[in-house]
């Protein structure tokens, strides 16, 4: 049985944020047809861009550390996603919609932020040059995108939501 040490754990969660990454590219569509604030869907269609490429930085990162590229279940993020879906539909034509939108694609950003930091640090540890570069790229493009989010809310969504009570 081999070791299980650090380079194990590294590809483990690798497999673990790819598998995220390809289920979020499935949500953000449907989150981008159920939003009602143009800037909102504007939002989630180029999130989902950047997402495409994402996964081609994870899939170089699997080529750097010679391991197949592909995924392994993730129930956190199966979760999180469900509760988006949950979401969507609970509120689907209310006021409270784009909130409950932007709560739920927040979830993701910060389940990946909290991926994506991980991953760094242990590339670091591990000498993995090149991979730290990938994954830091992807974890700033995380945190723009929670921020934007944060910012759509505070703009009009969360306005939008109150005021309808």
């Amino acid at each position: 049985m081999k070791t299980k040490n650090l380079e194990v754990l590294f590809h483990e969660q690798l497999k673990d944020i790819y598998y995220a990454e390809r289920k979020i590219l499935r949500a953000l569509p449907k989150m981008a047809r159920g939003a009602q604030s143009s800037e909102l869907r504007a939002a989630f269609e180029k999130h989902e861009e950047e997402t495409q490429g994402h996964v081609e930085r994870l899939q170089q990162v699997f080529d750097l550390i010679g391991k197949p590229t592909r995924g392994k279940t993730c129930p956190a993020i199966d979760g999180i996603i469900e509760e988006g879906e949950e979401a969507l539909q609970a509120f689907a034509g209310s006021p409270a919609l784009d909130a409950s939108l932007v709560a739920a694609a927040q979830a993701v950003e910060h389940y990946e932020i909290a991926r994506y930091g991980t991953l760094c640090r242990w590339a670091q540890v591990m000498g993995l040059k090149e991979a730290v570069k990938l994954l830091e790229q992807t974890l700033k493009e995380e945190s723009m995108t929670d921020e934007a989010l944060t910012q759509i809310a505070d703009g009009s969504v969360n306005q939008t939501a109150l005021q309808a009570a």
